[in-house]
């Protein structure tokens, strides 16, 4: 196999390790003879729909099961018991809100007999919106478009929607009288429910002041109305989200079922398979795209140069998500942006293949999953007239990796357990 062959093959084992259709199934719930209650499946994330067959698939067919999940855009999926809802990713629009106050009526329609299924993954930060009172879903896309080019992390992101959201932030296990059991697909670091679709069954610890600091620390310009809601919640005007240590979650359950490290493990017996010793770096590298691939390119450089600390062929693997600041006016996600600042940096040495993907298919809000880099991508992009440190500083990998034919087009992946990157040392 060629580099390239043997990086789009690991990245094809890594999505399949987190595949809803075979993850699912070993956790569904196994229902009493004397259960007389209802099923409510409820749910959302870019892997909700192909979470929601799963769950049809693998239960039994007298199950009195129904329900609602939302996902993105173009990334639904035939169902017979549950319906499935697209909406606007990773900005939220009306379909979104719709979709989450539909799956609050149910919640709280319940009752102690009941089971709710909540299938969460990521994408559902956005995808489940419901603003608080005195809020409106124009408020929360603009909040989500500022926090977006601001840098922040996931994490903090979603600390401040939690506090804008009617469902979010445990909001829906408090709203429900019913058993709680939430199947997760981690697209964060660390793997916390808490942080993944903003956490609506899970306990949050974080407060509106976190908020409000948050969004200072990263000059997070907001409409009035977030700036004022979040204040009166630091006066004890509005009710905190649900805490940890709350008796509310004794009957909830967050079962986190697929995650970065399944997805680079089974990448990691890929490359064995094929004679390549795969090292793991870890599954939740963070900070800037384009300053991780700095140390990146010092790491390949060190194996190309010395065989050490691993001698060649080694693949290099990690997981986690990087952040992107935004300053230019360019097209291209976190992936696109971590190679394009390692091609400058490896300044064409040879026999040092990477990719970069987004396991959910879309890098940022581009077409495709991510790209690959051969040793040739310096030079072929000088005979296209291209300038890789302009185009960098635009925030433009896309046109970078679009002009030498090097995407990665997978279409929806319809799961989500971030980021994977491999360095290939031949």
């Amino acid at each position: 196999m060629s580099p390239r062959e043997l990086l789009l093959g690991s990245f094809e084992a890594a999505l399949a390790a987190a595949d809803p259709l075979k993850r699912v199934p070993a956790h569904l719930p196994k229902l009493p003879d004397q259960h007389n209650g209802r099923v409510l499946v409820v749910g959302a994330g870019k892997a909700a729909a192909a979470m929601a067959l799963a769950v049809e698939q693998g239960m039994p067919a007298d199950t009195p099961l129904e329900g609602l999940v939302v996902t993105r855009y173009q990334h639904g999926l035939l169902t017979n018991r549950v319906t499935v809802v697209e909406a606007g990713h990773p900005v939220p629009d009306e379909a979104g809100e719709k979709a989450a106050h539909e799956i609050l009526r149910r919640a709280k329609a319940l009752t102690r007999d009941d089971l709710m299924l909540v299938l969460l993954s990521g994408g559902g930060s956005s995808l489940l919106t419901l603003p608080a009172e005195g809020l409106t879903t124009a408020d929360l896309s603009a909040t989500t478009r500022e926090l977006l080019r601001s840098g922040a992390p996931i994490q903090e992101m979603n600390t401040v929607r939690k506090h804008l959201s009617a469902i979010q932030g445990g909001r829906l296990a408090a709203a429900t009288r019913a058993r709680v059991l939430a199947l997760i697909v981690s697209d964060v670091t660390g793997d916390d429910p808490t942080h993944i679709a903003s956490g609506p069954c899970a306990p949050d610890p974080t407060t509106y002041r976190d908020a409000i600091d948050i969004l200072n620390r990263y000059e997070v310009r907001t409409p009035p109305a977030v700036q004022a809601h979040l204040e009166r919640g630091t006066r004890g005007e509005l009710p905190e989200t649900p805490k940890p240590g709350e008796r509310l979650f004794q009957r909830v359950e967050n079962r986190v079922i697929a995650r970065a490290h399944d997805s680079l493990q089974a990448a990691a017996d890929f490359f064995r398979h094929h004679g390549v010793q795969p090292v793991i770096l870890g599954d939740s590298v963070t900070g800037e795209a384009r300053e991780v691939a700095k140390v990146y390119g010092a790491l390949a450089r060190e194996v190309r140069t010395h065989g050490k600390p691993w001698p060649a062929p080694v693949a290099l693997l990690s997981g986690g998500e990087c952040t992107v600041t935004v300053r230019g006016e360019g097209r291209g996600g976190r992936c696109a942006e971590f190679l394009l600042s390692l091609a400058i940096d490896l300044a064409g040495a040879e026999r040092i293949h990477a990719l970069a993907c987004d396991t959910d298919g879309i890098d940022g809000s581009e077409d495709n999953a991510g790209a690959t880099l051969a040793p040739d991508a310096l030079k072929r992009a000088a005979a296209k007239k291209l300038r890789p440190d302009a185009l960098l500083a635009d925030n433009d990998a896309y046109a970078f990796f679009s002009a030498l034919g090097s995407l990665v087009v997978t279409g929806p992946t319809r799961t989500n357990v971030n980021d994977y990157r491999a360095i290939l040392i031949t």
